[in-house]
C-alpha cells in the first residue's frame, strides 16, 4: 500500500474509461480579457483555443497547452493536458463550466466525468452547467507519470510492509528506492513539475480559455486541496467551489498519515459494528474488540503463510490489508468485504486480492493505471516526507498503533515512501485562507476513513469564506452518497450561489 496525503479510490467502473480524440471539431473562443490581463509570458496560454472533438457518450474532448515550468514559460517546454466536457443539457440559462476532480492525487478526472459526473450528477446541475474535466499534469492522459512495468508493480505491491527484522526492513527500503528510481528514469523533468500549485495554475488557464470569469468547481478528497490551493492563489476568480471530503493543508505529512490511520480505524469500527450483528460475520459475533482481534490475527498469519488466489500472485499480509482498506472507503462495499474475508478465512484469497487490485487500479491484463505513480509524484513534491529513515518510523510506531491497532504498522511504514524520492519537495504545510473569495462549501463526513471529519472543520475555519456542511455518516465524501439533505444543499449552492446556513448537519 502507499500513502502520502490521501488517496481517493476511483471506482472500478471509472478505471477503464477511455476518451478517444476523434470526430468533428468545434472551437470555443478564449476569454480575451483573461488573455490581455495575464502576464505577458503567459498570454499565449490564456489566449489559446481548444479544438473540441466528439469522443463518444455525448462528450467532447480536446487538449490544453500549459508551461512545464511557470517560472520559465516557453523556455522549459509545454505540457499537453487532456480535457473533456459534456455540454449543458438545458433548458434554462447556462451558468458556465463546472470543473470536477475526483481526488487522489492521481485519479483521472476524465474517467470520472465519463463514468459518473456527466450522467450521474443531479440533472438540474447538468442542465445549467457544461460538465468539464481535466486530468491534472502527470495524471491519466495529461503527460502521465510512469514508474514501473506491470510485473515490477506486482512485486512492489507484495512487498512486506510490516518488517519484523533488519532484512525485511532492507527489503522494504529497497522497494521504495526502486520505485523512486523507476519514476526518475521514466518521468524525467516532469517529476519536478507536478505540484498542486502548478496544477491549480493550469486550472486558471482552463477557466480563462473556457470563457468563464470565475471558476465553478467540485473537488473530492485530494481535489479539495487542489481547489483550496486555487482559491488561495486566485481568490478574486473563485465562483462556486465545493470541497468534499476535505484535506487540512496546515498539517505535516506525518500528522496527516497518523490521522488518516485513525480515520481507517473509525471506519473499521463502523464496519465491524455492523458485521457482528450478522449471523455469518467472518469476524465473529462477540463484539467489535473481538472482531478487531480476529482480523489482526488473520493478517498476521498471512505474513508468513500467504493464501492461494487462483493465479500466480498469492495473498500476503500487504495485499490483504490493502484489500480491507480499499473496501472501507465506501460502506456500500461492506457486503463485498464480508464475503472476501469469509472466503479468505476459508483459504481462498481471491476476493481480497480483487479489492486490492481495485485500489491499485490493476487491470485484468496485469497493467496498472498511473494512479499510484502520480500519487507518489504529487505527494512527494508537495510536502516534506513524513519520515526520512526507518528509525523515524520505529519511533512513530506506538502512536500509529494507538491510532489503529489493526492498520497502524502498515500505514506507518507506507509513509516512508517519499524518503527516497529523487526530487526535493517544493512546498510546506500552511493554512489556506483565500481572503476575499466568494463563499466556499467545505463538506465533511463524520466517519470518513481517508479524510477525517476534523480536517473539514479545520479547512472551513481556515478559508475566509468557508462554510462547513456536515454529513453524519460512513464512507469517503458526502455529495451524491444518498443524503438528500447534503445533495439539496450543494445543488442549491451550485445553482443559486447560496451556501447552507452555518452549522448545517445532515444524515
Amino acid at each position: 500500500m502507499q500513502t502520502g496525503r490521501t488517496l481517493r479510490i476511483v471506482s472500478a467502473f471509472l478505471a477503464a474509461a477511455v476518451l478517444p480524440l476523434t470526430g468533428c471539431s468545434t472551437d470555443d473562443p478564449p476569454s480575451r480579457a483573461a488573455a490581455t490581463t495575464a502576464p505577458a509570458a503567459l498570454r499565449p496560454y490564456y489566449g489559446q483555443k481548444i479544438r473540441w472533438h466528439a469522443c463518444g457518450g455525448g462528450l467532447e474532448c480536446g487538449t490544453l497547452r500549459a508551461p512545464l515550468d511557470y517560472a520559465r514559460p516557453r523556455v522549459a517546454g509545454d505540457l499537453t493536458l487532456a480535457v473533456a466536457r459534456k455540454k449543458a443539457l438545458g433548458p434554462g440559462r447556462r451558468l458556465g463550466s463546472l470543473l470536477v476532480n475526483p481526488g487522489g492525487p492521481g485519479g483521472s478526472a476524465l474517467a470520472y466525468l465519463r463514468g459518473y459526473a456527466a450522467s450521474g450528477y443531479p440533472r438540474p446541475v447538468r442542465e445549467r452547467y457544461d460538465m468539464v474535466a481535466m486530468d491534472p499534469r502527470g495524471v491519466g492522459r495529461s503527460a502521465p507519470v510512469t514508474c514501473l512495468s506491470g510485473p515490477q508493480m506486482d512485486a512492489f505491491t507484495q512487498t512486506d510492509q510490516t518488517p519484523d527484522s533488519t532484512a525485511e526492513t532492507g527489503g522494504l527500503t529497497r522497494a521504495y528506492r526502486r520505485f523512486a528510481a523507476g519514476c526518475a528514469a521514466r518521468a524525467g523533468r516532469l517529476l519536478g513539475h507536478v505540484s498542486t500549485v502548478e496544477a491549480a495554475r493550469d486550472m486558471d488557464v482552463l477557466r480563462a480559455v473556457l470563457g468563464d470569469r470565475r471558476l465553478a468547481y467540485v473537488g473530492a478528497s485530494y481535489g479539495t486541496f487542489l481547489g483550496a490551493t486555487y482559491a488561495d492563489l486566485f481568490p478574486a476568480r473563485v465562483g462556486r467551489l465545493v470541497l468534499d471530503g476535505a484535506m487540512d493543508p496546515a498539517l505535516s505529512t506525518e500528522r496527516v498519515n497518523r490521522e488518516q490511520t485513525a480515520g481507517f480505524e473509525t471506519a473499521f469500527t463502523a464496519f465491524a459494528r455492523d458485521c457482528v450483528r450478522r449471523a455469518r460475520c467472518p469476524l465473529g459475533t462477540a463484539g467489535v474488540p473481538a472482531a478487531r482481534s480476529r482480523l489482526i490475527a488473520f493478517l498476521t498469519r498471512l505474513d508468513s503463510r500467504p493464501l492461494p488466489t487462483g493465479q500466480p500472485r498469492r495473498l500476503g499480509e500487504s495485499l490483504a490489508t490493502t484489500g480491507v482498506l480499499s473496501a472501507l472507503y465506501d460502506d456500500g462495499a461492506w457486503p463485498q468485504l464480508r464475503t472476501a474475508l469469509r472466503t479468505a478465512m476459508d483459504g481462498d484469497g481471491s476476493g481480497l486480492l480483487a479489492l486490492a487490485d481495485v485500489y491499485y487500479e490493476r487491470g485484468p491484463d496485469g497493467g496498472y493505471a498511473n494512479l499510484m505513480y502520480a500519487n507518489a509524484a504529487v505527494n512527494c513534491l508537495d510536502l516534506p516526507p513524513a519520515f526520512r529513515t526507518p528509525a523515524d518510523v520505529r519511533r512513530a510506531l506506538p502512536a500509529f498503533e494507538k491510532a489503529s491497532p489493526a492498520f497502524g504498522r502498515t500505514l506507518a511504514w507506507s509513509a516512508l515512501n517519499c524518503a527516497y524520492w529523487p526530487v526535493h519537495p517544493t512546498g510546506t504545510p500552511h493554512p489556506l485562507h483565500a481572503r476575499g473569495a466568494a463563499p466556499i462549501i467545505v463538506a465533511g463526513t463524520t466517519r470518513d476513513p481517508a479524510t477525517p471529519y476534523r480536517w473539514a472543520r479545520s479547512l472551513a475555519a481556515q478559508l475566509s469564506s468557508g462554510t462547513l456542511l456536515t454529513y453524519d455518516g460512513d464512507g469517503h465524501t458526502a455529495y451524491g452518497r444518498g443524503s438528500a439533505c447534503v445533495d439539496s444543499a450543494i445543488n442549491a449552492y451550485l445553482l443559486h450561489g447560496t451556501p447552507p446556513p452555518p452549522g448545517t448537519r445532515c444524515t
